[in-house]
């Protein structure tokens, strides 16, 4: 199959269908030497995601905030109050009190863009599904892997 088809399917498949729309047209692939799969999408020399053994994307910062044209992928996102910006932003974890608003389409393990305003301000991993945020006023939502202002931004990690 054709990798940026593969690509394509995975986004729909995660985000919602159509969400593969915003996927750039110069693209550019890094695989594995040992199982020739896809493992690196890039734009240009920018990261963009990483594809994970389990099938799922490791998306960065900057690819969510290209995808965020999409009506369909807002609703895999989280948005923050002023108080938790700044340790959001240097890769503190959301919690659930500080919630606004978060998308219906949030499960537990799902990649979850972190939102101020209308930009991504970090990407991680949910702890608990978008009911739960809104129910709960204590604990961790989201665990974050990657933001803007992180040492290693760019680099995403394989767990």
């Amino acid at each position: 199959m054709d990798s940026t088809l593969k690509i394509k399917y995975t986004l729909d498949a995660l985000f919602g269908i159509g969400v593969s729309r915003y996927l750039p047209k110069n693209v550019r692939f890094t695989y594995s030497k040992k199982t020739g799969r896809i493992q690196h999408v890039y734009q240009d020399d920018t990261l963009l995601c990483t594809l994970r053994i389990d099938g799922g994307l490791a998306i960065t910062p900057k690819f969510a905030q290209m995808l965020m044209k999409s009506k369909k992928f807002r609703q895999n996102c989280v948005e923050i109050d002023d108080d938790s910006k700044p340790f959001v932003e240097s890769g503190s974890s959301v919690f659930c009190k500080h919630v606004i608003w978060c998308g219906k389409n949030i499960l537990i393990g799902s990649d979850v863009p972190v939102l101020y305003g209308n930009k991504v301000i970090a990407v991680g991993r949910a702890i608990v599904s978008s009911k739960m945020m809104r129910s709960l006023k204590r604990g961790v939502a989201i665990k974050i892997r990657d933001s803007l202002k992180s040492p290693n931004e760019g680099i995403v990690d394989r767990k």
